[in-house]
This record gives structure tokens, C-alpha cells and sequence, in this order.
């Protein structure tokens, strides 16, 4: 079968799927990167809460790719009692739009948005998420 034949059969990534290529992402990225995470969750979702785009002033709903919630090792979450754990939420729809609009590969934008939604959270600079992405690829 031709590969354009292919397509045929395939439709967009299912929230499942979705989730394990990002747990698959995840588990290729440096393991110093991956520490100060702690036991991190990955959730996907269609898209943000309501509560979600207001708080971060969204104007549409496919304006956030991905967020991080939760404290890391660095601001003490295994002394911390009673948190939730670590989360980061991939919004599938927004994620196939901007997939659907750019040249790069679907697992490179996980993958882009998992190192960036924890990097940001932790302060890394846009070269160090440069270079871990690199390492995970």
C-alpha cells in the first residue's frame, strides 16, 4: 500500500493514543530533567477547563497546547504533605490545530510542549529546553 494509502485507514490520535506518546516522550527525555518532576502525571484532555482558560486569560480555546500543575522537587514537594501530584494536561484538539498548521512532526510538538510546560515551570532558559528536547529526540 502507497503511503498516502495509509491515510486512508488512519484518523486523528484518540485521547488514549495521545497519552502514550506522551508518556513515551516523556520517558526519552534526560532522567536529571525528568527528577524534578517527581512522580509526575500525564493527563490528556480535548481541551481546557472554562476555570482553566480564564485563569490564564485565554482568548479561544485552542490558545493553550499544554499546562503544568503542581510543585517540584526544587520547591519541596516530597516533604510536602497532602498535594496532589505533579500534572501536566496536553489538550489533543488544540495540539492537532497547531499540528495541522505547521511542518513538524506530531511527536516533536509533544514533545515540544511536555519539556516546555515543566521548563517554564522550573525557570529553564529556552536553550536548556532546546537541548533537552534534542536529547529526547
Amino acid at each position: 500500500m502507497s503511503e498516502s494509502g495509509d491515510w486512508l485507514k488512519r484518523g486523528a490520535p484518540s485521547l488514549s493514543e495521545m497519552e502514550a506518546m506522551a508518556e513515551e516522550a516523556y520517558a526519552r527525555l534526560p532522567d536529571e530533567f525528568r527528577a524534578l518532576c517527581g512522580n509526575l502525571v500525564i493527563r490528556v484532555e480535548d481541551f481546557p477547563t472554562d476555570e482553566v482558560l480564564k485563569e490564564m486569560e485565554a482568548e479561544s480555546p485552542f490558545d493553550l497546547l499544554g499546562l503544568f500543575q503542581g510543585i517540584g522537587l526544587a520547591q519541596g514537594y516530597e516533604l510536602a504533605t497532602g498535594v496532589l501530584p505533579n500534572m501536566i494536561f496536553l489538550y489533543r484538539r488544540p495540539i492537532l490545530d497547531y499540528w495541522a498548521e505547521n511542518e513538524e512532526t506530531l511527536g516533536d510538538i509533544v514533545t515540544h510542549v511536555l519539556v516546555h510546560e515543566i521548563g517554564h515551570h522550573f525557570g529553564l532558559s529556552d536553550e536548556d529546553m532546546e537541548r533537552i528536547e534534542e536529547e529526547a529526540g
